[in-house]
């Protein structure tokens, strides 16, 4: 999630210092922007933005949840190569087919949990949706929606991107410069492990009724349904 300034922070101790004092200095006519993906899914945080900055403009990526999910694990297991499969991971039952949402790599994709916290403290309006898959095949684009909901002028356009084929993701160049691509860091871009079909299609359906009311609240298709088998 991206916001327009620093929410309050566990490192600002004194009774005298303001998460606006964390923050560089900003010239008018400059927007302040912060990012932490695990704003989201934090329950605490939406009230504590909205005491410092009720009228703060949030941005959230989303992206299919059974990828995301997959995703996470092969963060994990970068890291932690000792650790179960996801099979092992994504079920209390395989046999019975109980999917077991208190793994985090699970429960972070159930977005319409967590907008409902949101939305008690933020109006829709304040919020705007990208799709990290359209992210992928088409930023300029996304990043135009996303520069008309800041008030921006559209700068940021078709030229500014490229696709990195060894990566499988777009990388940002400055077409007035020949400074060095950038592009994502080593931690993205990993392959994933292969993952049971069968897995992937019982993950499908646990989330699609999430899904479902994540479109409806939001009033996007994302359209991650288009690979569920019937």
């Amino acid at each position: 999630m991206w916001c327009q300034q620093l929410p309050l922070s566990n490192l600002c101790m004194s009774v005298m210092c303001s998460p606006r004092d964390l923050m560089p200095s900003t010239l008018e006519g400059q927007i302040t922007m912060e990012k932490t993906p695990s704003y989201f899914v934090t329950n605490s945080a939406p009230k504590r933005i909205h005491s410092m900055a009720r009228d703060i403009k949030l941005i959230i990526v989303v992206r299919n949840p059974v990828t995301r999910a997959i995703s996470d694990y092969t963060q994990t297991l970068s890291k932690k190569p000792e650790i179960p499969t996801f099979e092992v991971l994504a079920f209390k039952n395989r046999t019975l087919g109980l999917i077991d949402a208190s793994w985090s790599a699970l429960r972070i994709g159930i977005y319409a949990l967590h907008l409902e916290s949101w939305l008690q403290y933020f109006p829709l309006a304040q919020m705007h949706f990208v799709s990290g898959e359209r992210l992928i095949v088409d930023p300029a684009g996304e990043m135009a929606k996303v520069q008309d909901f800041l008030g921006l002028k559209r700068i940021v356009t078709d030229k500014h991107f490229y696709f990195n084929k060894t990566k499988g993701f777009p990388c940002l160049k400055k077409p007035e410069d020949s400074s060095t691509p950038r592009c994502l860091g080593k931690s993205k871009g990993r392959t994933h492990p292969r993952i049971e079909p069968d897995v992937i299609w019982r993950l499908h359906k646990f989330y699609k009724p999430f899904n479902m009311m994540f479109y409806q609240m939001t009033g996007q298709n994302f359209h991650w349904e288009l690979d569920d088998r019937q």
